[in-house]
């Protein structure tokens, strides 16, 4: 399951960073292609018209062959798998491992490095500071009996499941950390502006 994941997040923001501008087509169907050389179907891809088309059918392709590939390794040290003696990512022992970090390589230098992403990573850390501050400051006040209007007005806002029924100011903090941390990208903007 985690080599599936790193396989599929590796390539669909390769993709991501293709399809944005910021990594060349060129550069991408090169290292895709050299994933996929010896299964391409060139009848298929050569109808392809769109670039977009051309990067979902080697993106699908690479997942498919890279999958295949993590379970003939997989499969071959399953028994020091299970002892826990391979202390390796599947991925570390493919074949394609060299062509897996040309992709990592690039997709950090145009795309985790990209101004862009990283004002929005600046944005998502601040929101969920912002959050977790006013929430805490709330839980903290109304644990020593001293809530403003802003603090009640807060822990309203929280969704009906949390409950803090025990004076355990410890609890209750952890259990408001829990839930900022559970909220996706989206949810915790919406939080944000909420308790902006």
């Amino acid at each position: 399951v985690e080599a599936a994941d790193d396989i599929c997040y590796t390539l669909i923001d390769f993709e991501d960073g293709i399809n944005l501008g910021w990594i060349p087509e060129s550069y991408a169907l090169e290292y895709l292609i050299k994933l996929v050389i010896d299964h391409i179907d060139t009848n298929k891809y050569n109808k392809l018209k769109t670039t977009t088309d051309r990067l979902a059918y080697l993106r699908a392709l690479s997942v498919g062959v890279l999958i295949e590939d993590a379970t003939r390794i997989f499969m071959e040290n399953e028994g020091a798998i299970l002892a826990g003696d391979f202390s390796h990512a599947l991925l570390e022992k493919s074949k394609y491992s060299a062509q897996v970090d040309d992709i990592i390589r690039l997709s950090i230098d145009k795309i985790y490095r990209s101004e862009e992403v990283i004002e929005k990573e600046v944005k998502g850390y601040r929101a969920i500071h912002h959050i977790l501050d006013v929430l805490s400051n709330a839980v903290i006040r109304q644990s020593a009996g001293n809530t403003t209007a802003l603090d009640r007005l807060a822990l309203n806002l929280l969704p009906e499941t949390i409950q803090f029924s025990e004076d355990n100011r410890y609890q209750q903090l952890l259990q408001t950390s829990c839930f900022v941390a559970g909220l996706t990208d989206g949810q915790a903007l919406r939080w944000h502006k909420k308790l902006a």
